[in-house]
């Protein structure tokens, strides 16, 4: 199977930190005059083009303020939990809440003493070599030397009051989330941590019953202020940074199961997109059991043949009284966005899931309509889906997971609608009689390949990044960096 494929290495075992009450205060470590120069030179850039990116970062920092009085209960409850959580953190305002989970932005106050390659504005900083530091004997008496250091004290402090603070996202899993759950998550976060534009874990703690996960702040905007906005190529972008990150989740055999807009932080002005939220993620393979849309085409025929014609005819409604075995299967995800298998209870799910999931949102940007599915339960998502692909894709979609799909719905047709009828319906372009341009056009023949039903037959990962669609707006140089890869691929053959 998948999973035992990819079995982690035991050398890369993951372990989370156990912060164990101490009487001990926590010591600012000293620091090299490097940091003198690289604060210098911090503070020259905020005068210097990055003005409005400070006063942003300043006006969020001090959005403590207006915080919420039962967020402020709540945050001071979480950093009385952690013995030197308020030496290593600080808690700013609360920018998410699920079902498992709460985040936290807050800032780091030890942000040196982790990695920090995930830090793509790092890279942009400006960085230089420090001043020589001369021993005591340099000075012609110890007490010039004493008052030196003492000097240097005060500015290093002066200059880290005056630091461009650092944040980080502090994700405090609840207590009613089971063991397992919790460390899936943290163990698939350490596997993808240096995977590109997925949300790496810089470090876990635990104490007693209560775990946090310490992940990267990325600067990103709501996805309903810029989606309607976005042209062909703005989506193109758009989607090939998330396609990226999902090749990489994939390429490890691992399902994410909740792809939507909230769980890819994107930030349109630097085209950055980050993936995140692994909380429902699993590998590809656990817990499965084989299903007919795996089995050769020629047996799942017979197979349903056989079926058909050993049951009645099958009526409208629920039995009162049903006698057959319960199905189950792994339903995780947010309504809107699972893909048809997942409502047939196929006992075989793969990657191609998320792959459906990036369709509902790329119509979601093409309709200008969000959220495009807003069903209740499983049975309104799938009359949902079957309005648009229609009574006879839909029955053959179900056949394909040993499943019978009947209604009596007189809104649900035989043929149901094509996608480029929806896009121009919703986009009121049916009644002037205009047309999808060729990048739209484009981007058409990629959503048909992403919303599939036959999950065989969806387009993957790999496939989608070599698609025409996602190679829209690349520069030049990334384009020629993909074309030496293609070409390195090919002398390898």
């Amino acid at each position: 199977m998948a999973s035992a494929v990819r079995r982690r290495r035991a050398e890369e075992k993951f372990r989370i930190h156990e912060d164990v009450p101490s009487t001990e205060d926590t010591q600012v470590n000293d620091e090299s005059m490097a940091d003198e120069q690289e604060e210098y030179e911090d503070d020259e850039e905020d005068h210097h083009g990055e003005g409005d990116d400070q006063q942003s970062e300043a006006s969020e920092g001090s959005a403590d303020e207006a915080v919420d009085t039962n967020v402020q209960i709540d945050m001071e409850k979480l950093q009385d939990s952690f013995p030197g959580f308020r030496h290593k953190y600080r808690l700013i305002k609360r920018i998410g809440e699920g079902t498992f989970s709460t985040v936290y932005k807050a800032e780091d106050l030890q942000y040196d003493h982790y990695d920090n390659t995930w830090d793509v504005e790092k890279e942009n900083e400006k960085w230089s070599t420090p001043p020589l530091t001369f021993p005591p004997t340099s000075f012609r008496t110890m007490e010039e030397a004493a008052v030196e250091q003492g000097r240097r004290r005060a500015l290093r402090a002066e200059h880290q009051r005056r630091r461009k603070p650092k944040f980080v996202a502090i994700k405090k899993i609840y207590v009613t989330s089971s063991p397992h759950r919790i460390l899936n998550e943290l163990e698939l976060l350490h596997d993808l941590r240096n995977c590109p534009s997925v949300c790496p874990l810089i470090t876990a703690f635990r104490s007693t019953d209560q775990v946090i996960a310490i992940l990267p702040y990325f600067r990103h905007a709501d996805f309903r202020e810029y989606y309607r906005n976005m042209s062909p190529t703005d989506t193109a972008i758009y989607l090939r940074s998330l396609f990226t990150a999902l090749s990489a989740v994939h390429a490890q055999g691992i399902l994410h199961r909740d792809i939507k807009p909230t769980n890819f932080l994107y930030d349109p002005p630097t085209r950055r997109g980050v993936l995140v939220d692994f909380g429902l993620a699993e590998r590809e393979g656990v817990d499965s059991k084989p299903c007919l849309c795996h089995d050769d085409p020629s047996v799942r025929k017979t197979r349903l043949r056989n079926a058909l014609h050993n049951s009645a005819a099958p009526k409208a409604g629920y039995p009162k009284n049903d006698t057959r075995p319960s199905r189950r299967a792994n339903r995780a995800g947010t309504r809107g966005f699972r893909a048809p298998e997942v409502l047939f209870k196929c006992t075989e799910q793969t990657t191609k899931i998320d792959i459906w999931s990036v369709g509902v949102i790329l119509l979601t940007i093409m309709s200008r309509r969000f959220p495009f599915f807003n069903s209740a339960d499983d049975v309104e998502a799938m009359i949902e889906i079957a309005t648009i692909f229609g009574q006879k894709r839909m029955r053959a979609a179900g056949q394909l997971h040993g499943c019978m799909f009947e209604t009596n719905i007189p809104t649900i047709g035989a043929a149901g609608f094509s996608l480029e009828r929806i896009i121009l319906w919703s986009t009121c372009r049916v009644e002037t009689g205009e047309r999808l341009s060729d990048d739209e056009r484009v981007a058409l023949d990629f959503l048909n390949r992403c919303l599939e039903l036959d999950p065989s037959r969806r387009i993957s990962a790999d496939e989608a990044l070599d698609h025409e669609f996602l190679r829209m707006g690349m520069d030049v140089h990334e384009s020629m960096e993909l074309g030496e890869e293609d070409e390195m691929d090919i002398l390898k053959v």
